[in-house]
């Protein structure tokens, strides 16, 4: 069984409850790992140090942590965490709410001079938004842009459309939403009321009805006792009744099933596959250890679940590639049974609005005699009333009416045995329109979910196909010729777990490279490097570059290291200082303004002075030059990032051809029009996607250290 890598909506509803109790926490500090994790460190009146993660990546998940739990922060912030730090800090947390009953939580945190939201989608690519007191997004992990919602910096945040809350749902729309169901009951408890599959059928258990009971076949107290389960459900959480599990895989657990939440050692050694607010009757197969609080529950189990997921798998063990091709196959069966589902909800759209339009006159006539008391300022009680006195008269209109709902504004008519929803406010026109219009949505899902089930079977092939190599490679004796190089060689991409060296050498905080021949080329950031370079790091022997344009780095091509004697006798390749001269060009203004090419000079240290002739000024990180320079015209501007394995891990970026030698994986960008901080975004996907060890590059090469290679301005990558 999988271990559950992403909270339900129930999940939430239980924390909220629970998070309630750090109202009036203090925030210290924000800190981004990766593109997907955020830590808030609070602090609290009564309980000290607080963290609180939100993670919006492949595992999904917010709630607060054991402060020995906590990752090593990041060495250099990014932007989103110092937008973050400058509007949190010291600020109060006012409170967190789940929005509807969907997968989204919003906290809210006051300080003298605003508010601040902190909006936590934990559905679909998962985001993370910050918006205003007014919503207003000031910053956002992923750009939104759909038809149905816009979630971009400088707009103002747009919720999910609202769905059905089974937690607050009444009585009369339960009944509507279960009777609008042509499936079986735990199917329409997942999708109308919104459940999902686990509590749809816990939900159906503690009800004692059939999960595969038809709609159709379903009794009044099948009903009752359906909606008294939700009830109790709902009022546990409301009132905080919980009794959190840790569900273990009960043949690999070792432990008692009552377990405790003393911390003891038996936990560690037991494979987790769930974590929920209060004992299922669903997992009674399961061994459940017992938690004083859903939040201390949650931070054990995703801890737990870390560390099994970092176990290395035994290098002579044969992969499970029968589970692999199994679980492709699982998932291939539940996109077709989506893809259907789809294609029923379109055309079931499509013939409610064909139904609107075959009987015309009679719709027409409701909703315009609904309508005209509204503008007569009669209330919708009354309304309801006139429809019921017209059926006890026979008016056939009155008769189609089978609800309505003040509420909503809404009418629900039964035409040929089909209840459709109508805006009463609205013509026949526009709700025919919003019929078709709902269903030309159901199919775009129904597109996306089949490029969806192609990308899933082409990971059935390749699961298949690398089953296929192993079995062909199984007995065959390695020869062992490439021992003494094995490192060289080594497979990075595929590697499971890759052990991490890093180093942070002297030059890191400036842009940098080493060139085919392996000089060091640094260049400068800003004003204050160029000064600081041509300063302090400028020696004998060196190569000075800078573009013709205005607005470039000063670039130094070091003949030597500092540490080392400088001498005038060591002869740079012309290989070196032409890469050097693209470095230079590539981080100038020349990429900025969108050009493929610029003129670059080059000189050597002894022609570079801070000193200006009588009548010159000499601006900050500003040198003049005396004596000839040697020109490279129309030089192109290329840059490439990748990641290095060896001798250190880490991300490097500079002209392809120093580049690609020295990187395991590597990716071309070119001047283009997403900002720095999406291009390298962009670029970290790709490169978790090469590797088979997701966390390295989580690790090694975050979005803001490959943003550190790239050239400012716009950029895209090569051929995307």
């Amino acid at each position: 069984m999988d271990p559950k890598r992403e909270l339900t909506s129930v999940d939430l509803a239980a924390l909220v409850r629970e998070l309630s109790a750090y109202e009036g926490a203090k925030v210290d500090k924000a800190y981004l790992y990766g593109d997907d994790l955020l830590r808030l460190k609070m602090r609290d009146f009564d309980r000290g140090r607080t963290e609180l993660i939100c993670e919006v990546g492949e595992t999904k998940r917010a709630h607060t942590v054991d402060p020995t739990r906590v990752p090593d922060a990041p060495g250099r912030p990014p932007q989103f965490a110092m937008m973050l730090r400058n509007r949190l800090s010291g600020a109060d947390f006012a409170g967190v709410e789940q929005f509807e009953f969907d997968r989204i939580l919003e906290f809210v945190f006051e300080r003298e001079d605003g508010t601040t939201r902190i909006i936590v989608e934990l559905f679909g690519q998962g985001n993370i938004a910050v918006t205003d007191g007014e919503y207003e997004v000031i910053d956002c992990l992923e750009t939104v842009r759909l038809k149905s919602r816009t979630v971009v910096p400088g707009s103002r945040y747009e919720f999910p459309d609202s769905r059905t809350n089974p937690l607050t749902v009444s009585r009369e729309a339960f009944d509507l939403e279960m009777e609008d169901s042509d499936t079986d009951v735990v199917r329409t408890l997942a999708t109308q009321l919104n459940f999902g599959g686990l509590y749809a059928e816990e939900v159906c258990t503690r009800a004692g009805v059939e999960k595969a009971l038809d709609i159709e076949d379903a009794t009044e107290d099948e009903y009752d006792a359906i909606y008294e389960a939700i009830e109790r459900l709902a009022l546990d959480i409301r009132n905080g009744n919980f009794d959190p599990r840790i569900y273990v895989d009960a043949e690999e657990s070792s432990s008692d099933s009552d377990g405790n939440a003393d911390g003891d050692d038996d936990r560690s050694s037991n494979s987790v596959v769930d974590v929920t607010p209060f004992p299922l009757e669903e997992h009674a197969e399961l061994a459940g250890e017992a938690y004083d609080s859903f939040a201390t529950a949650l931070d054990d189990y995703f801890f737990r679940m870390e560390l099994e997921d970092e176990e290395p798998d035994p290098t002579d063990q044969r992969p499970d590639f029968e589970e692999e091709v199994a679980k492709y196959e699982r998932i291939i069966e539940q996109q077709e049974g989506a893809i259907e589902g789809f294609e029923q909800q379109a055309e079931a759209q499509r013939e409610q609005a064909e139904l609107l339009y075959a009987n015309y006159d009679l719709v027409d006539d409701i909703l315009s005699t609904v309508r005209e008391a509204r503008e007569q300022d009669r209330p919708w009680d009354e309304i309801e009333e006139r429809f019921e006195e017209g059926k006890d008269r026979g008016i056939e209109a009155a008769e189609a009416v089978v609800d309505v709902d003040g509420s909503e504004g809404t009418v629900t008519v039964d035409i040929d045995g089909e209840r459709i929803g109508l805006l009463a406010h609205e013509g026949l026109e526009q709700n025919a329109d919003k019929l078709y219009t709902e269903a030309k949505q159901i199919a775009e899902k129904k597109e996306g979910a089949l490029a969806a089930i192609e990308d899933t079977r082409e990971d059935l092939e390749d699961a298949k196909r690398r089953r296929e190599e192993w079995e062909a490679d199984d007995g065959e004796d390695d020869d062992g010729e490439d021992a003494a190089d094995g490192r060289a060689d080594r497979d990075w991409l595929s590697q499971s777990s890759i052990p991490i060296r890093e180093n942070e050498p002297w030059f890191d905080r400036f842009r940098w490279f080493h060139t085919s021949d392996d000089f060091l080329v640094i260049g400068g950031r800003n004003a204050d490097q160029n000064e600081e370079l041509v300063k302090k790091y400028l020696e004998r022997g060196d190569k000075v570059l800078h573009t013709q344009a205005h607005g470039g780095p000063v670039t130094v091509l070091k003949a030597t290291d500092p540490s080392e004697a400088s001498s005038e006798d060591i002869e740079i390749p012309d290989s070196s200082v032409e890469e050097a001269a693209q470095f230079a060009v590539s981080y100038s203004s020349v990429w900025k303004d969108g050009r493929y090419a610029g003129d670059v000079y080059v000189v050597d240290s002894d022609q570079v002075t801070k000193t200006p002739e009588s009548g010159e000024y000499l601006e900050k990180g500003g040198f003049a030059v005396r004596g000839d320079r040697t020109y490279h015209e129309s030089t192109p501007v290329s840059v490439t990032v990748g990641v290095q394995c060896e001798p250190y891990t880490r991300v490097i970026g500079g002209p392809p051809s120093a580049i690609e030698e020295r990187a395991v994986t590597t990716i071309d960008i070119e001047p283009g029009r997403y900002a720095q901080a999406d291009a390298a975004k962009r670029i970290y996907r790709q490169l978790r996607e090469r590797f088979e060890d997701e966390s390295f590059v989580r690790k090694i090469a975050s979005p803001d250290k490959i943003q550190h290679f790239m050239p400012p301005g716009g950029s895209r990558i090569a051929e995307e």
